[in-house]
């Protein structure tokens, strides 16, 4: 209830997103809750960290800096490119054949930051016996 008020709030399908990797140290870190908003028309600036997904609902967020952008003449359309502060190379191999992300695919803007919050996330994701555990002490504890 209180996650779909926030997303009505910001605008964003997704207003809290968990970071997984280490592509955008040592400014945001694994483990990083990020908090975004989506509002429109709002046409991202060079140097705003987006979250994207270039796939369907399925995919994983990535979070990026936007390094360049541009406005289509031929339908005033806003294009962008991206890259991992961490990164070598930009997004374009991220993209799935496109060659610049289009407002469309942005899931929200970086707003706000809790450092390390999200690996509780991370943690029970990536080992579920750890997951598992814990909900069954606090279901015994309950009982008891």
């Amino acid at each position: 209830m209180m996650y779909s008020a926030l997303g009505l709030v910001m605008n964003c399908k997704s207003p809290i997103v968990v970071v997984l990797s280490g592509s955008m140290e040592p400014g945001i870190y694994r483990g990083d809750l990020l908090f975004l908003s989506n509002y429109e028309p709002r046409e991202y600036k060079l140097g705003d960290i987006a979250v994207y997904q270039v796939e369907d609902e399925a995919a994983v967020s990535i979070v990026h800096r936007v390094v360049q952008t541009e406005v289509r003449e031929s339908d005033s359309s806003f294009r962008m490119l991206t890259k991992g502060d961490n990164n070598d190379l930009d997004d374009i191999s991220l993209y799935r054949g496109l060659e610049r992300l289009e407002r469309k695919h942005v899931v929200g803007r970086v707003r706000g930051i809790i450092p390390y919050v999200g690996y509780v996330s991370i943690l029970f994701n990536e080992y579920p016996r750890v997951k598992y555990t814990v909900f069954g002490v606090m279901a015994l504890l309950n009982i008891v």
